[in-house]
């Protein structure tokens, strides 16, 4: 079992930026590959961002690229994602998410979620 806790969430400005982490424990010698997702209120929850085990290979959402960028410390268990150029719309509940399966960490499918950390950017 994994266990994972995200981290950064808060209040911020449009155009301002934040940095979100997420901390694994528990079956942590295992590298998993690694996602952020995020739900608004009312809305499903969507797909934000993915890395693979190595880092090598990331992946995004039309909605993050160019502003938000994923990156891992793998010596630390943690994932980050860094979000820049924030607007309103990117206001929700942001999860981060693990699996040994890269595709389905970009899916949706993962077998492990954290808690989530709210994100509000206020217009």
């Amino acid at each position: 079992q994994v266990q994972l806790a995200e981290s950064g969430g808060g209040l911020v400005q449009a155009g301002g930026s934040l940095r979100l982490s997420c901390a694994a424990s528990g079956r942590t010698f295992y590298t998993y590959n690694r996602g952020w997702f995020r739900q608004a209120p009312g809305k499903e929850r969507e797909f934000v961002a993915a890395i693979s085990r190595s880092g090598g290979s990331t992946y995004y959402s039309d909605s993050a690229k160019g502003r938000f960028t994923i990156s891992r410390d793998n010596a630390n268990n943690t994932v980050y994602l860094q979000m820049k150029s924030l607007k309103p719309e990117d206001t929700a509940v942001y999860y981060c998410a693990a699996d040994s399966r890269y595709d389905d960490v970009v899916r949706a499918r993962a077998a492990y979620w954290g808690q989530g950390t709210q994100v509000t950017v206020s217009s």
